[in-house]
């Protein structure tokens, strides 16, 4: 090799290495995947030694990565027990979505309110994307496909991405975050079919028609319609 590709090749290693997340980034967003997706199992210990084995990180990114977890509410810490991935339990979903119906609706009007011609293409294209997903999956796969669950969290942020504060925008995609291993759950289980197409296509009518009171309302109950049907399943009803 010649000199001038000795140097190309370290200048393209020293680049890939600039590029690439630092390990705790890595490791939060492989564990933090997994949980979603329930490849991780709610109430499941999350031991350092294990995870250092399982995925070739030190125990200093993983221990960060699970603080960061810690935070968004997807991972428990205790002092004399370590980390487990959190439970999942009808009342810690009323919990969660009575913060979403407060979050949400609040962030949804704010966008309508001061929502431009850009945020309602956005929300178009959001949409547009969503849709164009659907009709390439079988439905009954559409709710646990990866590409489907990233293009409904692109709308659903698209809806509240013009309020003006931008700690509640993020409180809005943590408590989607946290509601998302319900919504698998209750995707996977339900028996009664459930038109989530309508539900978004609605949400998206009646934000570009800046009717706010309609917009808010159908918010409520799209949120709300998971948790009752999780609950159904969780009691037998």
């Amino acid at each position: 090799m010649s000199i001038i590709d000795t140097e190309s090749a370290r200048s393209l290693s020293v680049e890939r290495s600039e590029k690439a997340p630092p390990l705790s980034e890595q490791a939060f967003r492989i564990l933090r995947h997994q949980i979603l997706r329930g490849e991780i199992a709610p109430g499941e210990k999350l031991r350092i030694e294990v995870l250092q084995k399982e995925y070739s990180f030190s125990s200093s990114p993983l221990r960060e990565a699970l603080n960061r977890l810690v935070a968004e509410g997807l991972v428990t810490a205790d002092d004399h027990r370590g980390f487990r991935a959190a439970a999942m339990s009808p009342s810690d979903l009323h919990d969660i979505t009575s913060f979403r119906l407060v979050a949400e609706p609040a962030a949804f009007a704010q966008s309508i309110a001061a929502g431009t011609d850009e945020w309602e293409g956005r929300i178009v294209a959001a949409h547009h994307q969503l849709e164009r997903i659907e009709e390439k999956i079988a439905r009954e796969e559409a709710h646990w496909n990866e590409e489907w669950t990233i293009r409904h969290k692109g709308f659903h942020m698209a809806l509240v991405s013009a309020a003006s504060s931008v700690r509640l925008i993020a409180t809005c995609s943590s408590l989607f975050d946290q509601a998302e291993r319900y919504r698998r759950f209750s995707a996977r289980n339900r028996v009664k079919p459930r038109n989530t197409q309508d539900e978004h296509r609605r949400l998206m009518e009646a934000a570009v028609g800046r009717q706010t009171e309609l917009a808010v309302a159908l918010l409520k109950e799209h949120l709300m319609l998971t948790t009752r049907n999780v609950v159904d399943l969780q009691t037998g009803s």
